[in-house]
């Protein structure tokens, strides 16, 4: 078992290893991220056999991720009193957005203890209410209203699937909103771009310090 199965020991590790900080492209909010990525990245491959931490995804704030938190900033009527779902939530940074922006209810799901872990640790520091969900959502549909997803597309298998299933939440009515700076596997022949930034990011895991980055709406 991992030595830190518990949610107190995860809320600790991510305590110890972050700083709160304000997002450099959605400064109204702040997350726990970590400071040098590099270090924090390589303490958990170095330790992941002992206490089954998993790359720490949630650490960072991703440029699809801070373009979409931005768009939905600057546009609250996308999601102002709906049903949100901000799939593959890492840190929480697009589902506190959402918050701040109006949404009746925010739902952030990842299959990492340790993102649901900070997703409410972040969600606690910005003053909002988000639901975490430890959970593979991929094929369900729970009739939200609008779906974002930052930064799912870097992987082929995992961005087909997500796409197919959004595909379809879009198909029935739902809001799709994805964020990415345009990563290998993003289908753009099924996206609409809608706005566009310039991201600041970490260089030592995106080998640039600015990702031009947009937000897409998918088609059904």
């Amino acid at each position: 078992m991992s030595a830190l199965a518990n949610e107190p020991d995860r809320v600790a590790f991510i305590r110890e290893h972050t700083r709160l900080l304000p997002v450099p492209h959605a400064p109204e909010i702040a997350l726990h991220v970590a400071e040098e990525a590099t270090e924090l990245w390589q303490k958990t491959e170095d330790e992941l056999a002992v206490i089954g931490l998993p790359p720490p995804f949630w650490a960072f704030a991703w440029a699809g991720g801070q373009a979409l938190a931005r768009y939905l900033l600057d546009n609250p009527q996308i999601v102002a009193g709906r049903r949100v779902l901000d799939f593959a939530s890492g840190s929480g940074l697009v589902a506190i957005a959402a918050m701040k922006a109006g949404a009746a209810s925010v739902e952030a799901c990842d299959i990492d203890a340790f993102a649901t872990a900070a997703i409410g640790l972040n969600a606690e520091a910005n003053g909002v209410a988000v639901t975490a969900r430890l959970d593979d959502l991929v094929g369900r549909d729970e009739g939200w209203e609008v779906i974002c997803a930052g930064d799912v597309c870097y992987e082929r298998a995992m961005a087909e699937a997500v796409i197919g299933w959004l595909g379809g939440l879009s198909r029935r009515g739902a809001t799709v909103l994805i964020g990415d700076p345009g990563r290998s596997y993003l289908p753009k022949d099924k996206l609409t771009a809608v706005a566009t930034y310039e991201v600041p990011v970490t260089r030592a895991l995106e080998d640039a310090e600015i990702k031009r980055s947009s937000v897409w709406r998918l088609a059904g």
